[in-house]
């Protein structure tokens, strides 16, 4: 029966979705979309690469300086005078501006954030505290008399190179906005001495500039690898997660739907049982003549025939609700200690008509000294009437049915039923364990059933916390095992102690 609205929840179900999002056109957009967006030169990246450097320049706000102040605390030692320290004072003081700009750009929304404004406002940033380093190429040491001094500053050039490097490698171009004008101030120097170690370090310095600048771009592009592979993670887990709320939804509905079907049917017992009851008494009495003889045997043979169908409409009728209330949470067990071997020994014997009418054998092996189980006594009895009714159904004439009553490996205890029948096919044995499901040896049967008997069993199994087993080859048989755990096995109480044996122990 479905649910009143449910129309309305499946558009609001499908109208949550992007449209056609399964469809192949949909897939093949998507991915182009998401290839356009992780180009290099894409906005997106564009912006999280300026936050990268932003972060990356607010981190080293007093890794750089430091640097600096000891550098320049080393001139002072070695004497090269109050140069150093006016070196200092504007290297830290441009590197504080570029601070500045990190830590505002830093500050913004990546939504509304300027890609090219910022950008140039880094690069201007950058070269101005180039400028610092520019100065330190052009300091001299005429006090300090070092003939090493040019090569102290190129050492310490290309330590700078290689920091900016690793620091700035988020934003092209930051490396050669910085330190292109200081390599050149460099070169002028180290040009005019004309000596062959300057020679060597202006090439040095020279050839280091695009060598770091190339290492950067390595670096960039692995960063940007990096955000792809975090794109496309976070596609796909918003993916995943709309995926399974809707299905987490959709599954809800079905659960509630199913429900409201079982709980409808399982209300419906007295409405559907009170006029079938009256249609069996009443061809019943038609059938049997009671109040005098019906002269056309005709309408005797339909009185019969009525009542027949009325008795097979009942019990399917019966196995509805069954399953229905079980489905419900309805059923309700009445668990006492009971005797199984007893209850499948009742079983047996009520079956044995039935099974006679076509010979067959039902042997039975129980074992000896079973504890009782604390169990529902109808849920058995209807469990093994269920097992042992599908044996009869499709055991051949002549054939022979093994009953089993036992102990599991796991300290439960177990009802088997075995035939020799004709055997269910692998690939159906799911469709005879669903609701309403037969085989296709079933169908051709003349004896066919509803379909129910083996859910019903599965449920009251459920609902005990045992198993359900069903264990079949064509041509050889099938078994179906029911499983009860050994959680509902009762252990024997040892016996009170008497006075005569508390007398004999003294």
């Amino acid at each position: 029966m479905p649910l009143p609205g449910s129309n309305t929840a499946d558009k609001f179900i499908v109208d949550r979705r992007r449209p056609h999002r399964n469809s192949d056109v949909a897939r093949t957009v998507r991915r182009a979309r998401d290839r356009l967006a992780q180009q290099p030169g894409g906005l997106v990246f564009d912006r999280e690469l300026l936050k990268q450097h932003a972060r990356a320049m607010a981190g080293s706000v007093t890794a750089i300086p430091l640097m600096v102040l000891l550098i320049a605390a080393a001139g002072m030692f070695a004497g090269v005078g109050e140069d150093m320290l006016v070196w200092a004072l504007i290297t830290v003081t441009c590197y504080a501006g570029l601070a500045l700009v990190a830590r505002r750009a830093d500050r913004d929304d990546s939504g509304h954030l300027d890609v090219p404004r910022t950008r140039r406002l880094f690069l201007a940033a950058h070269f101005v505290s180039g400028l610092g380093w520019a100065y330190f190429a052009r300091l001299g040491c005429g006090e300090c008399q070092l003939d090493e001094f040019p090569l102290i500053k190129a050492m310490v050039l290309l330590l700078a190179l290689a920091a900016t490097a690793l620091i700035a490698s988020s934003l092209r171009g930051a490396l050669a906005a910085t330190f292109a004008f200081p390599v050149a101030a460099y070169t002028l120097v180290g040009t005019h001495a004309w000596r062959p170690v300057d020679m060597v370090m202006v090439t040095l310095l020279v050839g280091s500039l695009p060598f770091f600048t190339h290492a950067a771009g390595l670096i960039n592009r692995s960063s940007l690898m990096l955000l792809s592979f975090r794109s496309e993670r976070d596609a796909l887990v918003a993916e995943l997660a709309t995926a399974k709320a809707m299905s987490d939804e959709a599954r809800l509905r079905a659960e509630e739907a199913n429900l409201a079907k079982s709980r409808f049917l399982a209300s419906m017992s007295h409405e559907l049982r009170t006029p079938l009851n009256a249609i069996l008494g009443f061809s019943e009495v038609m059938g049997k003549e009671v109040f005098g003889p019906i002269d056309n045997p005709t309408y005797r043979d339909y009185a019969n025939d009525i009542h027949a169908s009325g008795q097979h409409l009942l019990n399917l009728i019966n196995e509805i609700l069954d399953l229905s209330r079980i489905e419900a949470g309805r059923y309700q067990l009445i668990e006492e200690p009971v005797n199984v071997a007893a209850i499948v020994e009742d079983c047996c014997h009520l079956m044995e008509l039935r099974a006679g009418s076509k010979d067959i054998r039902i042997v039975q092996r129980f074992e000896t000294a079973l504890p009782r189980l604390l169990a529902d006594e109808r849920s058995i009895r209807q469990i093994t009437l269920n097992l042992l009714s599908n044996a009869v159904k499709f055991t051949p004439a002549g054939g022979e049915i093994l009953v089993r009553v036992g102990w599991t490996a796991g300290g439960g205890e177990y009802i088997s039923i075995k035939d020799n029948g004709a055997g269910i096919p692998a690939d159906e044995i799911p469709v005879v364990l669903s609701a309403f499901g037969q085989g296709s040896i079933a169908i051709k049967s003349a004896e066919q059933g509803t379909g129910l008997g083996l859910p019903i069993v599965q449920g009251l199994l459920a609902m005990h916390g045992g198993e359900f087993e069903l264990h079949s080859r064509l041509r050889e048989g099938t078994e179906a095992i029911a499983i009860f755990p050994a959680a509902r096995v009762m252990e024997e109480f040892p016996a009170l102690p008497t006075r005569r044996a508390d007398r004999q122990r003294r």
